[in-house]
């Protein structure tokens, strides 16, 4: 046990890899945005054109 070395990493590569964190968030956030608005599209796209509304519930 006492043969091991600490690692380097704690210093600079903490930068790093909050960094990469962080980039890896920002793209996760826009695919799930991206997504979110892809479904929202289609599955309202007729909700949301003003003489659609209420065609489906009456027929």
């Amino acid at each position: 046990m006492a043969d091991k070395t600490p690692s380097k990493q704690t210093g600079s590569g903490d930068g790093t890899r909050e960094d990469r964190l962080k980039a890896a968030l920002k793209a996760n956030l826009a695919r799930r945005k991206s997504q979110s608005r892809e479904r929202a599209q289609s599955d309202g796209e007729t909700d949301k054109t003003p003489g659609s509304s209420g065609q489906d519930k009456d027929a």
